[in-house]
């Protein structure tokens, strides 16, 4: 029997957006805190986005394709600024300066000339500069990259396309605490938002830049 769900979306919700003019990479929160057992934000499927990353960024360093990095920030006394959703998810009382579990996974550091945007909340676009800095920079599409995929990268993608960007994520270069939230939201997002396309897609057309 035919998957009635592909059978419900098909020409109706699997339209392909493509790459616009520019494109900038974004990679999102590929914190310790994700990768480290124990932690209590661990991931398995973030362990192996980040095994997957370093090849992406290469590619794209070897180009003029503009790379911002994303990471949270609370401060660590009060949290006032996590707001309600800190309340919500207590378990991001650990993205404060100087804790461990906030520091960028080892292999996909900001470079000194990379931006580095600090947020709050799951979306790279929420209370930030970022859409002004796409906007300046003349990027009309977003590769996303990073974690956690039900949440920051859905959060992102979807603000993205309510801002006029074009997003693009690049499926194993993303990951969450578990599969089925993963791949249902990748499914969501490629329906919906944006494309989700393979890193070998990516790479080629990084290469091609």
């Amino acid at each position: 029997m035919a998957d009635k769900r592909d059978d419900n979306y098909e020409g109706v919700w699997d339209g392909r957006l493509g790459f616009g003019n520019k494109t900038a990479l974004v990679v999102i929160d590929l914190l310790q805190g994700y990768t480290t057992e124990g932690s209590p934000l661990y991931a398995p499927g973030v362990v192996a986005c980040v095994a997957e990353m370093p090849e992406l960024l290469k590619a794209a360093r070897a180009t003029d394709m503009p790379i911002i990095h994303t990471q949270v920030r609370y401060n660590p006394h009060t949290f006032i600024d996590g707001g309600v959703w800190i309340k919500k998810a207590p378990v991001l009382k650990s993205l404060v300066e100087g804790d461990p579990y906030a520091q960028f996974c080892e292999g996909v550091e900001p470079l000194p000339e990379e931006l580095l945007i600090t947020k709050n909340y799951a979306s790279v676009f929420h209370g930030t500069s970022f859409a002004a800095t796409l906007t300046a920079a003349g990027v009309d599409t977003l590769m996303i990259t990073g974690c956690t995929t039900s949440g920051c990268i859905r959060a992102t993608a979807v603000d993205a396309v309510q801002h006029g960007f074009r997003p693009i994520c690049v499926r194993e270069c993303i990951g969450d605490r578990h599969n089925d939230p993963h791949e249902a939201n990748l499914f969501d997002i490629n329906a919906k938002y944006g494309d989700v396309i393979s890193k070998a897609e990516a790479l080629e057309y990084i290469n091609s830049l």
